[in-house]
C-alpha cells in the first residue's frame, strides 16, 4: 500500500509512515533511509526526525539519536510535539543523567500537561538538589 502511494505521489508523510511500518519488521536501517527521504521532501515535517531518533535508540546508538530528537523538537510541523522530549528523557535516564531527564519530562508536560508517561516518571524520580 505504501509503495503504490509513494510511487503515485512521493510525500514526506508516505516515506515516514512506510519507515514506521518496516521498523516493526526490524528493518531499522531501511526505516532510517525512508525518514531521510521524507526530510528531503519536507524538512519542516518533524515526525521523521523523531522517528530516526527512536530507531537509533533501538539500535543502542543513544548519542547519535540525540541531535535528531532535538531537531524534531524545533520542527515547524510536528504532532505529537511532546514525543521527542519523552524520547530524550529516556536517553538521559539510560545515561543516568536524571536532572536532564527531568528537564525533558518537564518540557513534555509544557506541551502536553496530562501526559501520563511524563507525570509518572517525574513522580518516580528521586532527585536531591543540594
Amino acid at each position: 500500500m505504501f509503495e503504490a502511494s509513494i510511487a503515485a505521489k512521493p510525500t514526506a508523510e508516505g516515506h515516514t509512515f512506510r519507515g514506521w511500518a518496516i521498523s516493526y519488521l526490524g528493518l531499522l536501517d531501511e526505516a532510517i533511509e525512508d525518514c531521510k527521504r521524507a526530510i528531503l521532501l519536507d524538512p519542516d515535517f518533524g515526525n521523521p526526525y523523531n522517528d530516526i531518533g527512536v530507531y537509533l535508540m533501538q539500535k543502542g546508538q543513544l548519542e547519535e539519536a540525540m541531535p535528531w530528537l532535538e531537531r524534531a523538537k524545533s520542527a515547524k510541523r510536528y504532532e505529537p510535539r511532546h514525543f521527542p522530549y519523552l524520547n530524550l528523557s529516556r536517553i538521559y535516564m539510560a545515561l543516568d543523567d536524571k536532572m536532564r531527564a527531568l528537564d525533558e519530562f518537564a518540557g513534555a508536560l509544557e506541551i502536553h500537561p496530562d501526559d501520563p508517561v511524563a507525570l509518572a516518571a517525574i513522580k518516580s524520580l528521586r532527585i536531591t538538589v543540594q
